[in-house]
């Protein structure tokens, strides 16, 4: 299994990644041999991966790391870089390889202290692999400071660092930055490719990975996690029952509250299994003895980790939030196709009394503005608006239609 078969309906980037990563390989060798530099070459310092969300950037992202600081004896023979097996392979994909570094927001934003020490690694030489590699999974997400930082490092990057930015558009990261990557963008990958990689990689019984690839519209993540996952599956049919609930004013109002509390309710389930962990590390390394006092000046040490914790918290629930506004999303647009008499196939065949039942007593456009009030309610989201402000002017508008 190769690094590559994660990549869901990904043929054509795949493709560019190999040729490149082979390139990769000339260069480094050309280099360590003193010898004359490839003329022409598909490899370069800096790389963009767009898509929309589910299409797999991170993933895409990984894996070119991880072929980039493959070691497999194959690669001398001709064989395709990226085996999936060997050490930096491995390493690579489940990130505690020494020359790949990772940065992902923890909260609304990366902050510029978030990336200091980032900058200063890709400027040196690597430890062990063939490439020193810098992985950005929220490109979008980086503030001015830090986005400053990161050009300077892009524009003169260190002889054998590549960095490689994650983004859902082109749009979404400096123009200055893009203009010094090369960019590829992902496409959603079909239905049937998602349920066959659930079947042939999770085992996952065929009419379950259809249903669950075709639920969540080819996003590879969440239709693993619909197909495995028992409460996500309840989750999503609370989600699907609630356009039938919001008849009163009050009904509004309990159907937001309850949409906040089962991602808050998801925040804290993340941060049991990973705030203790993370806490008891911390002051290990600090040098703190089991149960006891933390050493003088560390302090400030573990707010800094308290403010991480809560930062990510904050993220963690307004992400379980925005899965739920994309079911609603995706439920209304099967109303609409079913209003418009439209053959598009409808996602959430599960819900399909409920599906007609609404399409039936509202018009296409009603059925336009509560989409609208969706979207108007995941814009507040990322503004900042409190969740329950936010999810409550949602129903109230999902009623009135």
């Amino acid at each position: 299994m190769t690094v590559w078969d994660d990549l869901v309906g990904q043929e054509r980037v795949s493709e560019v990644l190999i040729a490149a990563a082979r390139d990769a390989d000339a260069l480094v060798t050309a280099v360590a041999a003193d010898q004359p530099l490839p003329e022409t070459s598909k490899m370069t310092h800096a790389w963009l991966f767009t898509g929309p969300p589910g299409a797999g950037r991170n993933q895409t992202a990984r894996a070119f790391a991880a072929a980039l600081q493959c070691v497999s004896p194959d690669r001398a023979l001709g064989g395709a870089p990226g085996c999936g097996f060997c050490d930096g392979c491995h390493t690579a994909l489940i990130g505690t390889h020494a020359d790949v570094a990772a940065v992902a927001a923890v909260g609304s934003e990366i902050l510029v202290k978030d990336m200091r020490d980032t900058v200063r690694k890709s400027y040196t030489s690597p430890a062990t692999g063939r490439w020193q590699i810098i992985l950005v999974e929220d490109a979008e997400r980086l503030n001015e400071k830090s986005a400053n930082a990161v050009l300077k490092a892009v524009e003169e990057p260190a002889p054998r660092t590549v960095w490689l930015l994650c983004a859902p558009s082109i749009e979404d990261v400096l123009p200055t930055i893009r203009s010094r990557c090369r960019h590829l963008n992902l496409s959603t990958p079909s239905v049937a490719a998602v349920a066959d990689m659930l079947v042939r990689r999770e085992g996952i019984e065929p009419q379950v990975a259809e249903a669950a690839a075709r639920a969540t519209q080819g996003h590879v993540d969440r239709a693993r996690r619909l197909a495995t996952d028992p409460a996500a599956r309840a989750r999503r049919a609370a989600v699907l029952k609630l356009p039938l609930r919001l008849d009163e004013i009050g009904a509004c109002l309990k159907a937001a509250q309850e949409l906040v509390d089962a991602a808050a309710e998801d925040a804290k389930q993340l941060a049991e299994e990973v705030d203790g962990k993370e806490t008891e590390e911390l002051k290990a390394a600090l040098g703190a003895a089991e149960g006891g006092r933390l050493p003088r000046g560390t302090a400030g040490v573990m707010k800094d980790l308290e403010d991480m914790q809560k930062r990510r918290r904050t993220r963690t629930q307004r992400d379980s939030l925005d899965v739920a506004l994309t079911d609603l999303t995706g439920f209304y647009r099967d109303v609409l196709a079913l209003q418009l008499g439209s053959r598009v196939a409808i996602a959430h065949g599960d819900a399909e009394d409920a599906l007609e039942r609404l399409a039936r007593a509202g018009s296409p456009e009603s059925t336009l503005r509560r989409i609208e009030a969706i979207a108007a309610c995941r814009d507040a989201l990322d503004r900042n608006v409190a969740p329950l402000l936010a999810v409550e002017a949602m129903t109230m508008a999902l009623r009135a239609g």
